[in-house]
């Protein structure tokens, strides 16, 4: 059970890519949204599960990578978790705020990524194809593949839990489509609700959720070390 807590967890965290939470936040503020978002999810869930599926099955069955992880998980974990805490300070006290400025000087004038505006002016088969090939692992969903990998199940149980790991790192757009199917009228007005809501506490939460990150992982690795 604690295992596929720890499944669950880095499913979660894997859900927070700034590229998916940009698209969705764009094909959202396009007409035909629900169709763009689905295209997007279709093509994002094919690339991610049967790549998953490959590293499962053909990467991790080997001896060689398993020896190489089990030696090198704790220090990864202290030293993702160190990272993690040096970005809720940074976060938390406003140092961030500098660069995130000077950036968004630098790109004043200039136009936005090919991909994004692929978006602005797609299709559903157009946000397929994006959602197909901006999809790759991150760290997050490695680890996560990692301990499904040590929990032995069998191929089906394997399959069923990648797939589930999947759904989950995708929620950012399950949940508009899921809002949009049930009760379209409301879907529009809560989204633009929730979009006020992060900005005014987005850095504040960000904060909490990197240091409790951060601690966990560094009190993980500790303990990995020591054993």
């Amino acid at each position: 059970m604690l295992a596929m807590g720890q499944v669950f967890v880095l499913s979660l965290t894997a859900a927070l890519n700034p590229t998916l939470l940009t698209a969705t936040t764009v094909m959202l503020l396009l007409p035909n949204a629900k169709r763009l978002m689905l295209g997007y999810w279709i093509g994002a869930l094919m690339t991610s599960i049967t790549l998953g599926l490959v590293i499962e099955f053909a990467l991790l069955d080997n001896r060689s990578v398993s020896t190489t992880q089990h030696s090198l998980s704790p220090a990864v974990d202290i030293a993702l978790g160190v990272i993690a805490v040096v970005i809720a300070v940074v976060v938390g006290t406003g140092r961030d705020q500098p660069v995130a400025a000077r950036r968004a000087k630098r790109r004043e004038g200039k136009e936005p990524p090919r991909w994004q505006r692929s978006l602005s002016r797609g299709t559903a088969r157009t946000t397929f194809v994006i959602g197909a090939l901006l999809t790759l692992p991150g760290a997050s969903y490695l680890a996560g593949l990692t301990k499904i990998h040590k929990l032995d199940y069998s191929t089906a149980e394997t399959v069923l839990v990648v797939i589930g790991f999947n759904l989950v790192m995708l929620i950012l757009l399950e949940g508009p489509l899921l809002a949009f199917a049930l009760a379209p009228e409301q879907a529009v007005q809560a989204i633009a609700r929730a979009r006020t809501w992060v900005m005014a506490h987005a850095r504040r939460y960000a904060t909490r959720f990197f240091a409790a990150v951060g601690v966990a992982l560094i009190v993980k690795g500790v303990i990995g070390l020591l054993h």
